[in-house]
Parts: structure tokens; C-alpha cells; sequence
């Protein structure tokens, strides 16, 4: 696991970038709860809490994120890349069954 530090607006919002494996999987889904994120639908189908989907994301297991701190909590939020249309917070919600 290879974690770096990039700098650059926006990339300076991100305290860790982890670098992904070849077969680390996207977000397709937030799961959230009263507005707040609360977990993640991954693109084979796994409903992850957010806390799994943080260190999984350490772990190089989810591709597309890094990880920023905002008030003192760990969240995902996209690695920039000039699209909005790829952002986390575009993307459609999902109730766990």
C-alpha cells in the first residue's frame, strides 16, 4: 500500500491518495442517512459501512478516491479530474436491503 501526498487546489483537500490495484472496484452509490453519508454501493454490488470503505480505500481496493478529514472525521471524496459528472456527491443514493 502506497499512500502519497499530492499538492495543487484542488488536491491539497486530500490527506491521503492511495494508490488503487488492478482490480480495486468504483463507487456506484452513496447509502445515506438523514443526508449524511453513511456507507457506499461498490461496482460489483457490496455495501460497504463508511468506515470498511475508508480502509478498504487504504488498502488500494477502491479506485478514484482519496481521503480528507472535516472536523476531525475521515471521509472519500473524488480525486479530481476536471469533471463534476464523476464526483461522489453526483452520484445516486441507494437503501441497504
Amino acid at each position: 500500500m502506497s499512500k502519497s501526498k499530492k499538492s495543487g487546489l484542488p488536491l491539497n483537500t486530500l490527506s491521503e491518495i492511495p494508490t488503487s490495484n488492478v482490480d480495486a472496484r468504483s463507487i456506484t452509490a452513496l447509502r445515506k442517512e438523514n443526508g449524511l453519508v453513511i456507507g457506499y454501493q461498490l461496482s460489483d454490488g457490496t455495501l460497504l459501512e463508511k468506515t470498511e470503505a475508508l480502509n478498504l480505500a487504504r488498502q488500494g481496493g477502491i479506485i478514484g478516491v482519496g481521503i480528507a478529514t472535516r472536523k476531525g472525521e475521515e471521509y472519500l471524496k473524488s480525486i479530481p479530474d476536471g469533471s463534476e459528472s464523476n464526483n461522489l456527491g453526483n452520484l445516486p443514493s441507494v437503501k441497504q436491503e
